[in-house]
C-alpha cells in the first residue's frame, strides 16, 4: 500500500529483455537505503517487488502483465520515475490509498501554466472517466492528485510548485502516456451495489 506522495524522483540505469519479461535497474539512492529484497516500491506509479539492492540501485522485474498495461514497457535508460517506498505502520497518509495496480493509461492533452503551477488536461478512456469525480482523488504516474475539473472525455489537475519540483509531473509534455489507478474505494462501492445474479 502506498500514499502517493513521492519520496524521490529516481533514474532509470538500465532495462533488458523483451515484451514478455524485462528487467529494471533503477538508481534511486534513498529508498535504496531503507529498502531490502522483497519489499515492495512504486515506480512511476507501479507496485514492483525488489528483487536485489546494491550500492544506490534497485533491481525489478516486469512481466508481461504489467509492461501491457503501464508505461514500463516504455521505459529507456535515462529516464526519471516517481519512486515510492510502500506504507509503513505509523507512517502519515498524506495523500490517499494508492494500491500501486494500474487501472489504465492517460494521455496528456494539455500542459499550461496557471499562475506557479500548472494546469494538466489527461484524456482517459471511459473504463478510467466513470470514477473521476470533481475534487476527488487520481494518482498520476505515482502521485496523489485532486481532480479539479471534468470532461466528457478527460478531467484536468491542478499542479502547485512542490509537485511540480519534487516529481516528474513537471515534464509533462502533450501526448505523452501517463500511468492512472482511480481511487479504489470507488471501485469497492460499484462492486458492492451493483446487482448480484443468484445461482440456483
Amino acid at each position: 500500500m502506498f500514499t502517493g506522495i513521492v519520496r524521490e524522483v529516481g533514474r532509470i540505469d538500465a532495462v533488458e529483455g523483451d515484451d514478455e519479461r524485462r528487467t529494471i535497474v533503477l538508481a534511486a539512492p534513498d529508498t535504496a537505503a531503507a529498502t531490502e529484497v522483497g519489499d515492495s516500491v512504486a515506480v512511476a506509479g507501479v507496485c514492483l517487488t525488489v528483487e536485489a539492492v546494491d550500492d544506490g540501485q534497485l533491481r525489478f522485474h516486469a512481466v508481461t502483465e504489467t509492461l501491457g498495461r503501464t508505461t514500463l514497457g516504455a521505459l529507456v535508460v535515462g529516464a526519471s520515475v516517481n519512486v515510492e517506498p510502500a506504507l509503513r505502520a505509523g507512517d502519515p497518509l498524506g495523500g490517499h490509498l494508492v494500491q500501486g495496480h494500474v487501472d489504465g493509461l492517460g494521455r496528456i492533452r494539455a500542459s499550461a501554466a496557471e499562475g506557479d503551477g500548472r494546469r494538466v488536461a489527461i484524456e482517459v478512456p471511459e473504463t478510467i472517466l466513470r470514477y473521476c469525480v470533481e475534487k476527488g482523488s487520481i494518482t498520476v504516474d505515482g502521485v496523489s492528485l485532486t481532480v479539479a475539473a471534468l470532461a466528457d472525455d478527460a478531467f484536468e489537475v491542478a499542479l502547485v510548485p512542490h509537485t511540480l519540483a519534487a516529481t516528474t509531473l513537471g515534464s509533462l509534455a502533450e501526448g505523452d502516456r501517463v500511468n492512472l489507478e482511480v481511487d479504489v474505494l470507488a471501485k469497492y462501492v460499484e462492486r458492492l451495489v451493483e446487482p448480484r445474479r443468484v445461482v440456483r
